[in-house]
């Protein structure tokens, strides 16, 4: 899949496509029914299906911190889309001056000069422009005056309820992950890269890989059972998911500790899979009552996963 960074990269042999709209949070089961109808719409007209989102999200940009967590970061959405067959993701850059165009020049001037869209799938909600000024009525009638077909995603649902972001969101902070991962179609996941941490695990017997976030506010928080995914493999772990309260932790980390596995994954890319949530974080008055519960949380993981007993190992 095409990676399209920004709107000034935008080429004429990127022109003629058909194109859906939106943060596609999580790249969930409503989005990829909507993807579906995408891709066979581009294979109907024999032109590219192709992606818009925005970055920084909307939301990040009005409301900061206030903002919902983010489900997916972009790399996520990149990796999710193309595995679901979508020839190109444009990624707009999302701040004041692109927020303030006229509905018209976003019209005319991305959707019709730069890309020619053919068949255009946005939310019926879906607002643009100046003052929000821009709506699916409007994005109608462009579509009757320029020659594209315009329709609205429709609501996909699961038990009565609409499948969204925000459910998904709700039940990954209750700790909810078997109804998120049937919203989401898979198992909720985390992606980054392996960096050098304080190396404070190695200290009582359990090393952990640590895996920065960037993300402003997380979706999940606490100890999970996991798998982290490497070179098509899948090595089970426990990990930690916050801010470290009893080392006074401030940024979000994830920390993984594997079993029975010993090698250098520093650097390296990797996606960690959350399998099952045994507790919310806490602080600690101790560094030894920490270790303690970390030994708690080792063996519950190893239990839940059918895992022998055994004693820590390195990274």
């Amino acid at each position: 899949m095409e990676l399209i960074r920004g709107i000034h990269n935008i080429k004429p042999w990127h022109h003629g496509c058909v194109l859906t709209i939106g943060n596609f949070d999580g790249v969930h089961l409503g989005h990829q029914a909507v993807l579906h109808r995408l891709t066979e719409q581009a294979q109907r007209l024999g032109v590219p299906s192709c992606v818009m989102v925005f970055e920084p999200q909307p939301q990040e940009l009005f409301a900061g911190a206030e903002a919902p967590p983010r489900l997916t970061r972009l790399r996520e959405k990149y990796l999710q889309l193309a595995r679901l067959g979508i020839d190109r993701l444009l990624c707009v850059r999302f701040n004041v001056a692109f927020a303030a165009q006229s509905p018209d020049d976003f019209i005319r001037g991305l959707l019709v000069d730069r890309l020619g869209v053919r068949f255009l799938v946005v939310g019926d909600d879906f607002r643009f422009g100046r003052n929000r000024g821009g709506d699916f009525g409007l994005l109608t009638r462009a579509g009757r005056a320029f020659d594209f077909e315009v329709v609205s995603t429709q609501s996909w649902r699961m038990n009565s309820q609409r499948v969204s972001s925000t459910l998904i969101r709700e039940a990954l902070a209750a700790g909810r992950l078997d109804n998120a991962n049937q919203m989401l179609g898979r198992p909720f996941s985390l992606h980054g890269r392996v960096a050098h941490g304080a190396k404070l695990g190695r200290t009582i017997g359990f090393p952990t890989a640590n895996v920065a976030l960037k993300r402003q506010v997380i979706p999940v928080s606490g100890v999970y059972v996991v798998e982290l995914l490497l070179g098509g493999r899948r090595y089970p772990g426990v990990a930690n998911i916050g801010h470290k309260p009893t080392v006074s932790g401030t940024r979000a980390l994830l920390e993984v500790h594997l079993f029975d596995f010993a090698g250098d994954i520093y650097g390296r890319q990797v996606e960690v899979e959350l399998r099952h949530k045994l507790r919310n974080e806490q602080k600690f008055a101790s560094f030894a009552l920490l270790k303690e519960q970390i030994q708690r949380d080792a063996a519950a993981a190893r239990q839940w996963l059918g895992l022998a007993p055994s004693e820590p190992n390195g990274i």
